[in-house]
Protein backbone atom coordinates (compact mmCIF):
# COMPACT_ATOMS: atom_id res chain seq x y z
CA UNK A 1 0.00 0.00 0.00
CA UNK A 2 2.75 2.28 0.86
CA UNK A 3 4.51 1.89 -2.59
CA UNK A 4 1.31 2.50 -4.34
CA UNK A 5 1.14 6.08 -2.87
CA UNK A 6 4.30 6.84 -3.50
CA UNK A 7 3.67 6.12 -7.35
CA UNK A 8 0.55 7.93 -7.13
CA UNK A 9 1.97 11.13 -5.84
CA UNK A 10 4.27 11.02 -8.45
CA UNK A 11 2.46 10.56 -11.55
CA UNK A 12 -0.20 13.32 -9.48
CA UNK A 13 3.18 15.36 -9.46
CA UNK A 14 4.01 14.71 -12.63
CA UNK A 15 0.84 15.78 -14.62
CA UNK A 16 0.27 19.11 -12.42
CA UNK A 17 3.38 20.23 -12.39
CA UNK A 18 5.30 20.58 -16.14
CA UNK A 19 9.23 20.30 -16.02
CA UNK A 20 9.94 23.18 -18.48
CA UNK A 21 7.47 25.42 -16.79
CA UNK A 22 9.32 24.98 -13.18
CA UNK A 23 12.59 25.02 -14.55
CA UNK A 24 11.80 28.20 -16.76
CA UNK A 25 9.97 29.92 -13.53
CA UNK A 26 13.23 29.21 -11.48
CA UNK A 27 15.68 30.57 -14.20
CA UNK A 28 13.44 34.05 -14.59
CA UNK A 29 13.45 34.68 -11.02
CA UNK A 30 17.54 34.40 -11.58
CA UNK A 31 17.22 36.43 -14.18
CA UNK A 32 15.85 39.27 -12.11
CA UNK A 33 17.86 38.68 -9.09
CA UNK A 34 21.04 39.02 -11.16
CA UNK A 35 19.43 42.29 -13.00
CA UNK A 36 18.81 43.90 -9.35
CA UNK A 37 22.27 42.67 -8.37
CA UNK A 38 24.11 44.24 -11.71
CA UNK A 39 22.19 47.39 -10.96
CA UNK A 40 22.82 47.90 -7.31
CA UNK A 41 26.58 47.15 -7.70
CA UNK A 42 26.28 49.85 -10.60
CA UNK A 43 24.70 52.26 -8.35
CA UNK A 44 27.61 51.53 -5.34
CA UNK A 45 30.18 52.26 -7.86
CA UNK A 46 28.74 55.39 -8.87
CA UNK A 47 28.19 56.34 -5.67
CA UNK A 48 31.87 55.97 -4.64
CA UNK A 49 33.61 57.50 -7.15
CA UNK A 50 31.06 60.34 -6.38
CA UNK A 51 31.92 60.17 -2.76
CA UNK A 52 35.85 59.99 -3.84
CA UNK A 53 35.94 63.00 -6.55
CA UNK A 54 34.49 65.86 -3.30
Amino acid sequence: MGNNSVILFLVFFLVTFSGCSVIGDIFEAGVWVGVLAVIGIIALIIWLVGRGSK
